[in-house]
């Protein structure tokens, strides 16, 4: 009788158990997302940074952004791919970490670059800040790295592969 209710007990236990499994090595999984490097430069090509940059070229990879990440290296970055150039705005959904935002032309040219911080705790979504820019590519780097390494509104982003 009692191998009758321990059963169907440890079998859902088990199955909460792969489901938590799975979750944190989809989480802790980044290799769905192609990788670029994306350098900076300013009017007279001098290089002023470069990051390694997971690629969202996707609805659901842009929707989702860096909300499942808990912080970046200090040149690790993620680079925003939209089908055309446009006005955008992101918002700080589930951020554990505050960031630059960069919006980038299509022709590789910065257009806006906002400094992001967190937003107050229990904000609802309705409410988060909404940062906006025109541009064709928008990458999020950690926060203060666009003035550790001079980076302005006019200099040029250099992205390697074809995106």
């Amino acid at each position: 009788m009692a191998a009758r209710r321990v059963a169907p007990a440890l079998l859902a236990l088990l199955v909460v158990l792969a489901g938590c499994i799975g979750t944190v090595a989809n989480v802790a999984n980044d290799g769905e997302y192609e990788h670029t490097t994306v350098t900076v430069v300013d009017g007279s090509g001098t290089e002023l940074g470069s990051v390694d940059a997971r690629v969202a070229d996707t609805f659901d990879k842009r929707y989702t952004g860096l909300s499942d990440t808990e912080s970046l290296g200090p040149d690790e970055g993620m680079l925003f791919v939209h089908d055309t150039e446009g006005s955008h705005a992101y918002v700080m959904r589930d951020m554990a970490f505050p960031i630059d935002i960069v919006f980038v032309a299509a022709n590789g040219t910065i257009a806006r670059i906002h400094h992001a911080e967190l937003p107050a705790e229990g904000t609802s979504g309705s409410d988060l800040t909404r940062y906006r820019g025109t541009g064709k590519y928008v990458l999020e780097v950690p926060y203060g790295w666009t003035s550790d390494h001079d980076v302005c509104e006019g200099d040029t982003v250099e992205i390697a592969g074809d995106y």
